[in-house]
């Protein structure tokens, strides 16, 4: 089954042909609507959202970290995610039966997330365990549907994250299974190279062609074929030229960069690993950053005493962030004002219920690897 990397065009939901209000006026909607709404609304934004979202929100994180912060940090019913849809399932997952969980602009998805389906994962899950009898560890990147934390949860696998990969999939190893690993190739293998693994043992599962590539006698870690179009863009070349042109200059990048891009960076790791290295950094220190550039430019203006700058100007940010503007969130707060459910996000309850036990099993695996 063929997979459609194609983004899909935004809905109608909160777009009109009349103009957009000016910028100012969105903010003081918003202002207005946050006071009237008082401590039953949360707003959560990513990192990767811009400047005028951001300073709307009450939380600013990765999206685990604000998916726990409004589940166990908020008594508020009304969970506004300015982020994408994988993030808004996840909060939904994690919610107390009176929160709801609310996504701005529904076409905000994510195209690496979208790489991997329910009914191909099933596929190469069914085909993978008629070649070995020994386990297999399913392990999704959080990076990925609801559908697929639950997939991961009925069948002894869990979730991760950019932070704890290395420990989760170490969890797998040392349980004596093979680790089935999506919807990333490049955070997966940068991970596996990072314990140690050997070329050989490190396999890759093509979803377009339904086969494994590589020696399966010899695979340790199976590794979806998939890609963040963000991250996925960062070359080598471009660490080469931040080298040449910028004497002295520290390369950080994200892990879902190219496992090239890993190898000559000076260190790679989560959005937060990058914001603490360079927030702990000494002044005047130079950073060329590979992630998304809207942070990049953020870190650049909060610390003008150290020289922050993208790795590659020419990477473009995600553009499923950038679907969340100041207007959709106004508007889903003045649904919540008039009562209506303006852009809710909803997961099966059983979906849930297995999606929670994965989420619930890495952070136990976490806890207990410290």
């Amino acid at each position: 089954m063929a997979t459609d990397r194609r983004e899909a065009p935004d809905p109608p939901l909160f777009e009109s042909n009349e103009p957009s209000p000016p910028l100012a006026e969105i903010r003081e909607g918003i202002a207005r609507a946050k006071a009237r709404l008082g401590d039953r609304v949360v707003i959560l934004a990513h990192h990767y959202q811009g400047d005028d979202v951001i300073e709307s929100a009450d939380f600013v994180g990765d999206s685990l970290k604000l998916s726990h912060q409004a589940a166990h940090r908020s008594a508020a019913g009304y969970i506004v995610f300015c982020g994408v849809r994988f993030m808004a399932e996840t909060a939904e997952v994690l919610s107390s039966p009176d929160q709801t969980v609310f996504l701005p602009n529904p076409a905000a998805g994510c195209p690496l997330a979208d790489m991997a389906g329910l009914q191909q994962v099933r596929l190469c899950w069914e085909a993978l365990r008629s070649l070995w009898d020994d386990g297999i560890a399913p392990v999704t990147y959080i990076n990925s549907s609801a559908e697929l934390k639950a997939f991961c949860g009925r069948n002894g696998g869990t979730v991760c994250t950019s932070s704890n990969a290395g420990t989760v999939m170490r969890w797998a190893f040392e349980a004596g299974r093979r680790v089935l690993f999506f919807p990333d190739e490049h955070l997966g293998r940068n991970t596996g190279v990072s314990l140690g693994l050997p070329t050989k043992a490190i396999c890759v599962w093509d979803p377009e062609k339904e086969a494994l590539l590589g020696d399966y006698d010899q695979a340790r870690l199976i590794l979806w074929n998939g890609f963040c179009p963000v991250h996925g863009n960062f070359s080598p070349r471009h660490v080469e030229m931040a080298r040449k042109r910028y004497p002295g200059v520290r390369v950080i990048v994200h892990p879902e960069c190219p496992h090239e891009v890993v190898r000559s960076a000076d260190d790679a790791g989560s959005t937060e690993h990058i914001i603490e290295c360079i927030h702990s950094s000494e002044p005047g220190s130079r950073w060329a950053v590979g992630t998304d550039i809207r942070l990049v430019r953020r870190l650049a203006r909060q610390q003008p005493e150290k020289e922050v700058f993208s790795l590659a100007e020419s990477v473009p940010p995600c553009l499923n962030m950038g679907k969340i503007k100041p207007l959709s969130l106004l508007r889903t707060l003045e649904g919540l004002l008039e009562g209506e459910a303006v852009a809710r996000v909803r997961v099966r309850p059983e979906t849930a219920k297995w999606a929670r036990v994965a989420l619930e099993r890495m952070l136990a695996i976490t806890r207990t690897r410290r």
